[in-house]
């Protein structure tokens, strides 16, 4: 971002600090360990490392991986709440570098988490990564997201919820998430500015997928006020075995159209 000051400008760096990190959750509620804390760093610092060789993300400083990663990670609590207390699975799909599940394990360790990514360098780092930290009920599964929740897989409509950010279209992303998510569970889907005029696009896929929007939440990061909008959609009946379609079909041919009467 750049501000203007008379007749020039300057570049403007907005920062979250470790310790503004804490202090932004204390705020939530939500207090850190000293474990937790020094989890955090050892996460930071095997993704700026790791990160040399494989690509996991664009951002790497420190401030920066501490608001836009790991702050922006656990909006999916401070959206569903029960996320905080309940024993539930969470899957994440196409985690990437492990975000937003990651950072919500180590803050809600109850959670039993599982990431699911098409790329096996990211499979690997996630799970040395899980080895560094010493977490427990972790799971990273090697797949396609449309293979991963087919009529064949055991994973298919078995998880609390499922959750996914940055990865795709809402309409393309809820017709990889919902049938992954058990009836009665949540699809979570983490957006940004665009979420509002995502959902409007979607309400024939979720009507067909077996998902009915709960509620959405908007929110904005801390300094950058970057606008986030969380969207909640609870699996209210099953998702028909012809869905997700077969890898590639989902991408070019998404579920638009008018909600069914």
């Amino acid at each position: 971002m750049r501000e203007t000051n008379g007749c020039f400008t300057k570049n403007v760096r907005f920062e979250m600090s470790p310790d503004q990190f804490y202090q932004q959750l204390a705020s939530q509620g939500i207090s850190l360990t000293e474990m937790q804390k020094k989890q955090f760093m050892t996460y930071y610092e095997l993704l700026v490392e790791t990160n040399k060789v494989v690509n996991l993300t664009a951002i790497t400083a420190k401030d920066d991986v501490y608001l836009k990663h790991f702050y922006d990670s656990l909006t999916l609590a401070f959206a569903l709440p029960e996320l905080q207390t309940e024993a539930w699975s969470l899957l994440d799909v196409g985690a990437g570098a492990g975000f937003p599940s990651i950072p919500n394990k180590i803050v809600f360790p109850q959670l039993q988490v599982s990431i699911v990514d098409s790329l096996n360098k990211r499979i690997k780092f996630l799970q040395e990564l899980a080895t560094q930290l010493d977490l427990e009920g972790v799971a990273f599964y090697h797949a396609r997201a449309e293979d991963f929740g087919n009529k064949r897989s055991e994973h298919r409509q078995s998880y609390n919820v499922v959750t996914a950010r940055a990865v795709a279209s809402l309409p393309v992303l809820a017709e990889l998430c919902l049938p992954l998510v058990e009836k009665g569970g949540y699809f979570v889907a983490m957006k940004g500015s665009k979420g509002s005029e995502e959902l409007a696009q979607s309400a024939h896929a979720l009507n067909i997928l077996g998902g009915k929007l709960v509620r959405t939440v908007e929110l904005t990061l801390p300094q950058t006020n970057d606008q986030r909008v969380i969207i909640i959609v609870k699996k209210t009946k099953e998702t028909p075995k012809t869905y997700p379609r077969k890898p590639g079909t989902i991408t070019k041919s998404p579920l638009l159209g008018e909600l069914l009467k």
